[in-house]
């Protein structure tokens, strides 16, 4: 039987021993890593299924560093990452987001909600659309079955998160979405009002898909409302 691999990283060792040990009665295999350099070391050669990663880490390379090192290298892009912060401030949960993190657990947490985020983001990575289902807008093409998108004809990697929120809206093409409805529809298990995330997972989507972000052509903003996608045909 194979298992699935999650690297826990956190400096705080009574924290990634419970973690771990809940993590490994839900069937998981599970690493660990103190510090930012390890972390990253244990990854690219182990390349775990996700990554449960604390942004406060001692050293030269702290959470952030990290998150972003997984997201710049080429085999370890796509791997989940799921936050664990302290940090009580909007804008350092914002800036993991951005980053690319799929998820975040605020401290202190209960093991047992870090195991249902990791299943759920898990699950995402791993979900599969309706058989030969692909949807094309402009330049844009997704498919649904092997979840992997392309622009232009090039291959652009989008992390679990971003991938299941663009396909919500192209599947819906002209649809406009609130935060809320968006944060219902794909994620598996529910924030405690922090709608606000969405933002940060269309800022990334615009940047990898729009010929300028700045001016999007394909996820469009409805003012007062949320997120549409264009319905374009071009």
């Amino acid at each position: 039987m194979a298992y699935q691999t999650i690297l826990v990283v956190d400096d705080e060792h009574h924290i990634v021993e419970v973690v771990q040990d809940y993590l490994k009665q839900a069937g998981y295999r599970t690493l660990s890593a103190s510090d930012g350099q390890t972390a990253l070391t244990i990854a690219r050669h182990e390349r775990p299924d996700l990554v449960v990663l604390d942004l406060m880490l001692p050293g030269d390379i702290d959470g952030m560093d990290v998150c972003r090192s997984l997201r710049q290298d080429p085999v370890l892009a796509e791997t989940p990452i799921i936050m664990l912060t302290a940090r009580v401030e909007e804008m350092d949960r914002v800036i993991g987001l951005e980053l690319g993190a799929d998820d975040y657990v605020t401290k202190p947490f209960s093991p047992r909600e870090v195991v249902a985020r990791v299943r759920a983001v898990l699950r995402r990575a791993r979900r599969d659309g309706p058989p030969a289902s692909a949807i094309n807008i402009g330049e844009l093409a997704i498919d649904l079955v092997n979840r992997s998108v392309t622009v232009g004809g090039k291959p652009v990697s989008l992390t679990p998160t971003e991938f299941d929120l663009l396909a919500v809206l192209a599947r819906n093409p002209g649809r406009p979405f609130t935060r809320a409805q968006l944060m219902d529809l794909i994620y598996d298990v529910a924030y405690a009002g922090y709608d606000r995330a969405i933002d940060s997972h269309i800022k990334n989507l615009r940047r990898k898909i729009e010929p300028d972000p700045r001016e999007p052509r394909y996820v469009l903003t409805v003012y007062s409302v949320g997120y549409k996608m264009s319905n374009l045909e071009i």
